[in-house]
């Protein structure tokens, strides 16, 4: 066991752990700690220590109610459902950035001596700066680098031989490298080692799978790129500096361009972050595909804001062994017709442009089979979404008096000061708006969405749109009967946005969701301008961090629960930013909200890419002067 599964282990037992002076500290039930029990502790002494250090650090800084009245960890644990999971299992939301860094391992692979770019390698020196200053800890190329043994089974002798090699340890967060071209004797080894990956994976493997490490070894031994040098891809990022590409960052060209530019510039470097430089400006690149751009007098902002978040919470999409599965028709749904009516009426704004398939785009079959696995065997990849929020359901008292509160029970893993319940099982939120304390039921969430992957504008009501629902955990409704070939019937990434979105509107903001609510999201910002009374601008200065972390969820749901603080009332509109990535919507209509989209777009005061961010920042933040 390690040290998380022996605290867990000893913890639901009764087993009370913590550290005093950097020694650890037991409490036990008797015969409980065996004779076994005590050589694993010893063996995996100094890992528990750091393991309940972090859950102690972690503790003290979101158990502190927050404006709205609830704290990281109650707000993680509702959007997340995460309700059952124990105090070992559930780690909370960490969402300042200076925290983030304090928590960072990363590395830079060296330069070969030839390497000759100069303003590459001074900005690779002021980032090794910048990111020790945060509190990120940077490991020398040798410290961070340990030996791997993997077998492999040679075709045709069909005789098993161990190899050894040199990879970065898991505990690195990202690998800093740089883009160099390939030679062309290199390119010929390169061709070579995929040829014969091809080779051993049609007749040796033969559909079997092989972890991501060894797919790496057997098709990149004739390259140098940091990518051959991860052990665990799901927790270590390579970023790759390299020259700016101006298309890329030119306002004047369509961002459905920059999309192929983009996506091009991440599988050529095999890297999950791209930082472009110039002698003046910066840009990052992720698959989020923003086209952000900083000035190079902002690194510090650039580092802090928007690099340090990406590497702390790296894209992942949620697994389906997060929710509970079951079934549902999606033509009985009214939500559901709403929904493919929503996605109908938005295709003239071209803001949810198609997606791709992986093997459309991604040439090397050797890439195609590692970015399947590291996306949980999605096919293929779109962008924004679309999705519907149920009304919430309440059962019995929407709100309680104070007197009431006072009687109602404790609930496991939350603070007797923010939920309880009563005995039917029904939570409540102690939450502030403004001055004032109320104590409102948290309604079980449902909402319609687009599965990922599909078509957002011309949505199958059949096939295409998935139900996703949030109680004590998550739940997934796919449809009773598919009538096509769909094998990639998963959740859109953004999950736990749409989830925060809804139950924060329910508990802040409940007329803007009680008859349902229509929520979007697409790459791109609205001007400042093109708000109206009654719509409201939150977010422009959040971390970016990326979709699919419940850490976005966590801003999205402050971001909803803030407009209490602005005494917002008659609410039409919110629109939630998310720098770097793009902006989520949430109206009281669904005619509504399309109607301003599409002025906005037909205006040119909404676009997709980063034209408006800058402007519109600078421009609310003016406003809060």
């Amino acid at each position: 066991m390690n040290a998380s599964e022996i605290i867990a282990n000893l913890t639901q037992q009764g087993v009370h752990l913590w550290v005093d002076n950097d020694k650890l500290k037991i409490r036990s039930p008797k015969g409980i700690i065996t004779l076994e029990m005590q050589a694993e502790i010893v063996a995996c002494k100094a890992e528990i220590v750091a393991f309940i250090h972090e859950m102690d650090v972690a503790t003290d800084l979101d158990s502190v109610p927050l404006s709205q009245g609830l704290n990281l960890q109650t707000i993680g644990r509702l959007i997340g459902g995460f309700s059952e999971q124990s105090s070992v299992e559930y780690k909370p939301p960490i969402i300042d950035p200076k925290v983030m860094a304090q928590k960072l391992i990363v590395t830079f692979k060296p330069l070969p001596n030839s390497y000759k770019n100069q303003e590459i390698r001074k900005f690779r020196q002021e980032l090794e700066v910048k990111l020790r200053d945060y509190g990120v800890k940077v490991l020398s190329w040798e410290e961070a680098i340990a030996e791997f043994n993997y077998d492999l089974t040679i075709p045709i002798i069909n005789k098993n031989k161990k190899f050894k090699f040199k990879g970065v340890k898991s505990e690195v967060n990202a690998i800093i490298d740089v883009e160099i071209p390939p030679s062309i004797l290199r390119k010929l080894g390169i061709f070579t080692a995929e040829l014969l990956y091809q080779f051993y994976s049609k007749f040796v493997l033969n559909g079997r799978k092989i972890p991501v490490i060894k797919m790496a070894r057997l098709s990149s031994w004739a390259e140098d790129h940091a990518a051959k040098y991860v052990d665990n891809p799901s927790k270590t990022q390579v970023i790759v500096l390299t020259e700016i590409d101006h298309d890329f960052i030119n306002p004047l060209i369509p961002y459905k361009q920059k999309i192929n530019i983009g996506l091009n510039t991440l599988i050529r470097t095999f890297s999950e972050i791209v930082i472009g430089v110039s002698s003046d400006k910066i840009s990052i690149l992720n698959m989020n595909l923003s086209d952000s751009i900083f000035s190079k007098n902002e690194i510090e902002r650039f580092v802090l804001k928007s690099l340090i978040p990406k590497v702390f919470v790296p894209i992942a999409p949620l697994l389906l062994s997060r929710f509970e599965l079951g079934k549902y028709n999606p033509q009985e749904s009214i939500y559901a017709a709403k929904l493919v009516k929503l996605g109908q009426e938005l295709a003239s704004t071209g803001l949810f442009p198609p997606g791709f398939k992986l093997n459309e785009v991604i040439k090397r079959k050797s890439h195609r089979d590692i970015v399947s696995v590291i996306i949980n065997g999605r096919t293929g990849v779109s962008y924004g979404f679309v999705a519907y929020a149920e009304p919430p359901q309440y059962f019995g008292d929407i709100e309680v008096s104070k007197n009431e509160w006072e009687s109602l029970l404790p609930v496991r893993g939350f603070s007797s000061n923010e939920i309880r319940q009563n005995e039917k099982g029904r939570r409540y939120a102690k939450i502030k708006l403004l001055d004032k304390y109320v104590f409102r039921q948290i309604p079980d969430i449902w909402l319609v969405s687009s599965r990922s992957g599909s078509n957002k504008t011309d949505l199958n009501l059949a096939d295409d749109i998935i139900r996703i629902g949030l109680k004590e955990k998550l739940y997934l409704q796919l449809p009773k009967v598919i009538h096509s070939e769909l094998a990639d019937m998963k959740p859109s990434y953004d999950i736990y946005v749409m989830l925060a979105i809804s139950l924060s509107a329910a508990l802040y903001t409940p007329e803007l969701i009680k008859d349902g609510a229509p929520i979007v999201h697409f790459h791109g910002y609205p001007a400042f301008d093109w708000f109206k009374p009654n719509e409201y601008c939150v977010g422009v200065n959040n971390p970016s961090v990326p979709c699919g972390t419940y850490e976005s969820g966590v801003f999205n749901f402050l971001g909803i629960s803030s407009l209490v603080e602005q005494q917002a009332r008659n609410i039409s509109l919110v629109s939630l930013v998310e720098p770097d990535h793009g902006t989520n919507f949430i109206a009281h209509d669904l005619d509504y909200l399309v109607e301003r989209l599409k002025t906005g777009c037909t205006d040119g005061q909404i676009e997709l890419g980063g034209k408006h961010f800058a402007s519109l920042k600078s421009k609310i933040e003016e406003c809060r002067i």
